[in-house]
């Protein structure tokens, strides 16, 4: 009787159970996308279908992408026992509890255990130490998921006890099939309901879910059970319906996590690439997600002597310019300097000759720096007492420090390099202004040359 009342709550449940919930696939087969960890022929697909998963996994990617899914397929594919807790609810004590169960079981049965952890990036580092030996003696199986870089979140030896598999973002027709087939299926879905959905209102879920499935069922339901029926009791979902049921594609971006970095740099990346197109996308990318606009303007000062330099000198003053009058106007109406300076620095010329500042840097902390050439140093170091007797006898006067704009052009070749120091860092790519400065070290070498 007990598991007669059991079998009904547990139905009553997963009747009343979200959408999303619902239609999660069972097995493999109903399995949709991430073709490069699960497709046919794939190691872990072997794995599950055989039962002979016998090495720890993490699951790394964005919400919805099938990670969890993947948890309860092998649950529902393995003989052995299957545990799961959330990192979020769940601590040392839940997982001592398990732990010790994992051991009595194996122990008095020989049945080993595989234990989820839903986002274990949430457990802290004497968190998962607490769980790391029971992993290498084989106490337990893991299947950690997370949306955050585990080789960042993740303590390192357990890391390296586990296979990491990265998920992607679903695809659009991944997607659509997904809430094609909620709409048909009759006994998870909607398949027993009159429900019809426009093509429009179709393709604008598929496109502001932005790759998660979960986002996609979640506005496909809020328009299911939101939309009254008409006369004949069809319930129509149009597109306004859709759009009113998802109607901003909310942004993944954690201002100190991967996203960040990640969009950062390719929003650098594409100012040095010279596409103003995807420039102005991660831009706004970063300020749709709540992103510092003083974080973007320091970058872009980086970039403007990094990979521009004196292929455009006025570079550096526009994104100056810019970041004071964003002081003064703030947002929203700074946006327009954020465009600016991004549209300014990736349409300029470009050049890394700045750079060569690193190679002299690297030259000084290998040899260290040798000794200063008496007539650069300071003159009253070099004309005081003794030391002007010895500059005299060693150096003679007439080969003392010849001042520039004592000769016609404004230069004069003499040594400013240490003896024995050898350099050519700065080459400048003959880029934008930097013409002008090839130009001129040409002038200079000829004079030179022609002065003997």
């Amino acid at each position: 009787m007990d598991d007669l009342f059991d079998h009904s709550r547990r139905e009553q449940i997963r009747r009343q159970a979200p959408l999303a919930a619902r239609m999660r696939p069972r097995s493999l087969d109903e399995f949709v996308g991430q073709k490069q960890i699960v497709g046919e022929g794939r190691l872990l697909r072997r794995a599950i279908a055989a039962d002979r998963l016998f090495s720890s996994l993490i699951f790394w990617g964005p919400p919805g992408t099938g990670k969890t899914t993947l948890a309860m397929i092998v649950a529902n594919s393995t003989e052995r026992h299957f545990e799961t807790i959330s990192a979020v609810l769940a601590g040392v004590a839940d997982l001592r509890r398990i732990i010790k169960q994992a051991k009595d079981r194996l122990g008095m049965y020989g049945q080993r255990t595989i234990l989820f952890v839903d986002e274990i990036h949430r457990w802290n580092k004497a968190q998962q130490d607490a769980l790391l030996p029971h992993v290498e003696d084989g106490t337990i199986v893991l299947i950690g998921a997370t949306t955050e870089n585990p080789y960042f979140e993740v303590i390192g030896p357990l890391v390296s006890r586990s296979r990491v598999f990265q998920f992607e973002p679903l695809t659009d027709d991944a997607v659509r099939s997904i809430l094609q087939r909620a709409v048909k299926d009759a006994e998870h879905g909607y398949g027993d309901r009159p429900i019809r959905i426009s093509d429009g209102a179709l393709a604008h879920l598929v496109r502001v879910a932005g790759g998660d499935a979960r986002d996609a069922l979640n506005a496909l339901e809020l328009a299911a059970e939101s939309t009254p029926p008409d006369k004949d009791g069809v319930i129509h979902i149009t597109l306004e319906v859709a759009e009113d049921s998802i109607q901003q594609r909310a942004l993944r971006y954690d201002k100190t996590g991967d996203q960040h970095y990640d969009t950062a740099s390719a929003f650098i990346k594409s100012v040095r690439g010279s596409d103003p197109d995807a420039a102005l996308y991660w831009l706004a990318k970063m300020v749709a997600a709540g992103e510092d606009p003083r974080f973007i303007l320091r970058r872009l000062h980086i970039l403007a002597a990094e990979d521009i330099g004196l292929a455009d000198p006025n570079g550096i003053q526009v994104v100056n310019a810019c970041a004071q009058a964003f002081e003064w106007v703030g947002m929203p109406e700074g946006q327009y300097h954020l465009a600016m300076a991004t549209l300014y620095l990736t349409t300029a010329p470009k050049s890394n000759a700045v750079g060569a500042y690193w190679k002299a840097l690297e030259k000084v902390k290998e040899q260290g720096t040798g000794p200063i050439p008496l007539y650069l140093r300071d003159k009253g170091d070099v004309f005081r007492g003794a030391l002007r007797e010895h500059y005299k006898q060693t150096i003679g006067e007439h080969e003392g420090y010849k001042y520039p704009h004592a000769y016609p052009r404004g230069w004069v070749e003499q040594q400013y390099l240490p003896e024995g120091v050898d350099a050519d860092w700065f080459r400048p790519k003959g880029h934008g202004y930097e013409q002008e400065i090839i130009k001129r070290l040409k002038e200079m070498k000829q004079q030179a040359e022609e002065d003997g």
